[in-house]
This record gives C-alpha cells, sequence and structure tokens, in this order.
C-alpha cells in the first residue's frame, strides 16, 4: 500500500485507523528528523458532528500540555485532508499492553492509574471530560521510562459539575451507565471509566464483557453487581478504590476529589519531577537539621524526604540514574535510622506504661499518642529496607 506524500513529512508506515481517519508514523523533513504521528483525516468521509468533533479536538489540544497527554505539535489542511501531527509514542496503547501482559500487577497498575489521575486532574483544572477513556485511548511511551499519555480528544467536551445531556459518546464497554441508559449526565462519566480500565489492567478484561452490546446494556440496565474474581488478590486499597468508581449510580460514585486524594493513587508522592524537587528540599533542609544537632526534626525531614524518593525511584527506567539514586536514598534511610535511635527508642521507653499481670503488650496501642507517629514512621523505615532490596535485585 502507497503511503500519502505530506508537506514537510517523511510518511514511514501505518499505525492505525478508524472510522474517518488515518494515523501514520512519521519523520519531519527538517534537521532534528523529529519521530511523529500524523492524523489524516479525509474530508470527504466527514459527517457534520465529525467535523464539530475535529474542531472540538483540535482546540483542546491547542491548549492542553501536560506530560500525560497526548501533544499535538501541529496541524494543517489540504484539498481532501486535514492533518494533525501529534506526539509519537513508542509504547503502542495499553490496549495492547493488557493483552501482551494478560493482566498487570497491582503495583505496574497503580503507577499508570497514578498517570491517568494526574492527566484528569489537569483536565478538571480546565474544565475537560475526556468522554472516551479506553485502553486503545491511553498511548504508551517505553524511552525513557514508561510514561501513560491520554490521547484521542474527538469526543472531549468543555463540562461543568452540573447535569448535561449530549448524544451517547464514548465506547459502550467503558461508557457510564447513565450516559448508556440515556439519562443525564456530567463529568463523572469519565470516573466509570476509569474505573472499567483499573479493573482490566487488574483481571485481563472488563467487567462487563460481553458477546453483543445488547448483552451488555442488559447487565447494565440490571445494575448487575461488579466483583472480583474469585482467584485475584488486590490489596484493601486497591479493591476500594475499584469499587468506589464502578458506582452505577453516579450520586454514589467517588468524586473527584476523594478520587484524587484516594491512598491507592497517593498522588502527593507520585512520581513527578515536581516531587523530586520537594524531596531534594526537604534533603536539604534535613542535612542542615543535622548539622544543627536537632535529631529528632532531621529525623522527619529525612523520612518525609524518603516518601518521595521512593515511588521515584520505582518509577526510574533509566539503570544508571536509578543505580545513583538507590545509593543515595539507601545513605537517607540509614542516617534516618541514625537519628531515630537518639531520641525515639528512648523517648518511647521512658512513656511506655508498666507491664501489667498480662504481659508487656508491646503494639502501638500501648505507646502515648505523642509518640504513635515516630513509631509508625520507623516502621516506614523498615518497609523501604524492603523495598529497596527488591529495587536491587530487579
Amino acid at each position: 500500500m502507497s503511503l500519502p506524500t505530506v508537506r514537510d513529512y517523511c510518511m514511514l508506515e501505518k499505525i492505525g485507523s478508524g472510522s474517518y481517519a488515518t494515523v501514520y508514523k512519521a519523520l519531519k523533513k527538517d534537521g532534528s528528523r523529529e519521530v511523529v504521528a500524523v492524523k489524516c483525516v479525509d474530508k470527504g468521509t466527514l459527517s457534520k458532528s465529525a467535523v464539530d468533533n475535529l474542531v472540538t479536538e483540535i482546540k483542546l489540544l491547542n491548549v492542553l500540555k501536560h506530560e500525560h497527554i497526548v501533544e499535538m505539535k501541529d496541524f494543517f489542511w489540504d484539498e481532501g485532508h486535514i492533518y494533525i501531527v501529534m506526539e509519537y509514542c513508542d509504547g503502542g496503547d495499553l490496549s495492547s499492553f493488557i493483552k501482551k501482559k494478560h493482566k498487570l500487577p497491582e503495583s505496574t497498575c497503580r503507577r499508570f492509574l497514578q498517570q491517568l489521575a494526574l492527566a484528569l486532574k489537569y483536565l478538571r483544572d480546565h474544565n475537560v471530560c475526556h468522554m472516551d477513556l479506553k485502553p486503545q485511548n491511553l498511548l504508551l511511551v517505553r524511552k525513557p521510562q514508561l510514561v501513560l499519555k491520554v490521547g484521542d480528544f474527538g469526543f472531549a467536551q468543555y463540562l461543568s459539575n452540573s447535569e448535561h445531556k449530549f448524544a451517547i459518546r464514548g465506547s459502550p464497554l467503558y461508557m457510564a451507565p447513565e450516559m448508556l441508559l440515556k439519562h443525564k449526565y456530567d463529568a463523572r462519566v469519565d470516573l466509570w471509566s476509569v474505573g472499567v480500565i483499573m479493573y482490566e489492567c487488574l483481571f485481563g478484561k472488563a467487567p462487563y464483557s460481553s458477546s453483543s452490546f445488547q448483552e451488555l446494556a442488559e447487565k447494565i440496565k440490571d445494575s448487575r453487581p461488579i466483583e472480583v474474581p474469585k482467584a485475584a488478590h488486590v490489596s484493601a486499597t486497591c479493591k476500594n478504590l475499584l469499587m468506589a468508581l464502578l458506582k452505577h449510580n453516579p450520586a454514589d460514585r467517588i468524586t473527584y476529589d476523594e478520587f484524587f486524594a484516594h491512598d491507592f493513587l497517593d498522588l502527593e508522592h507520585a512520581p513527578t519531577k515536581e516531587n523530586y524537587d520537594k524531596a531534594a528540599a526537604l534533603v536539604h533542609k534535613a542535612v542542615e537539621m543535622d548539622t544543627e544537632k536537632n535529631a529528632k526534626e532531621a529525623f522527619y525531614l529525612y523520612c518525609e524526604a524518603l516518601r518521595y524518593f521512593i515511588p521515584i525511584l520505582t518509577n526510574e527506567s533509566d539503570l544508571k540514574r536509578k543505580e545513583v539514586l538507590r545509593h543515595r536514598v539507601n545513605d537517607y534511610i540509614r542516617r534516618a535510622e541514625t537519628l531515630k535511635v537518639a531520641f525515639v527508642d528512648e523517648s518511647i521507653e521512658k512513656k511506655r506504661p508498666a507491664p501489667t499481670n498480662k504481659g508487656t503488650n508491646r503494639s502501638l496501642q500501648r505507646i502515648p499518642s505523642s509518640e504513635k507517629s515516630s513509631a509508625i514512621t520507623y516502621n516506614e523505615l523498615r518497609l523501604y529496607r524492603v523495598e529497596m532490596s527488591r529495587i536491587k535485585k530487579s
């Protein structure tokens, strides 16, 4: 099959197609030789609604700039086609990734969900609802590390929290019940889609996998209970988020604020550049306190820095950078443990109640509340040690 001729770009291969567009991998002809994806839209096949969707997509992508949203680099047209030049994602889409792996470990699922949540948080700040979230529209970049990016904004809309009723948009398998049943809906439809994507990541199939649209619609209409497969093992926080997303009634579904604050995602300590900078600043302050012989404050600062550094280290794919960071993090853990010996053990022991005739209870419940945080933080250090051992072996 011959490849189209497009100004400024050398078409390399076809990488995807839809009802009115074909996507090609291409090389920019200028000195940069940048690899991009070019979406070629045939004007002759466009209905009025398709034109509206395309115009909305271009307008949105022109202003939406985020590390977890596929970037639009340019757009232009000729007599027969409209061309949208996009960032090239070398890892394919999440759907292919899941099929290849069959199902994903909870840690990988958390990483992808974190990245998707960061993109959704950005979209919420811009009052945008995607309306077609599904694994096929979540693209992956492999180098320098595995990163998920939200793509295909053809159905996206500016949408507030107030209820609206639009035409059905998106793919039925990932579509929220209120949209599929043609009820009024709002931005919470994206949260249901996130739940279906999360379920598919963890268990290899969507919760309402069906052989026909009619079968799917019946399952949705009957509000059939969604359950975790019996043979599957997921953490309590993971299951809690999954079930909170997959509520048929949008009024019962988790809110965006609750989603972004959920413990499973831990967005506060997500592996981002901003959080790396926070961690580095915390370590700098910890060293200052350590130098000033303020062991307690230095201990807490090191521990807070580690809460940021551990996810960053786990997420790092460059082996050289990972090894350098691993040594640094090990140093911080060792120093925190040394500082802990200087004040925490002694403080807890002084305040511990005398043993009763039932024996000494060494649980956290017996530690005075003012010192519980110290003991919990030390337990975190122990878990960090376990995590560092795992990282070294991987």
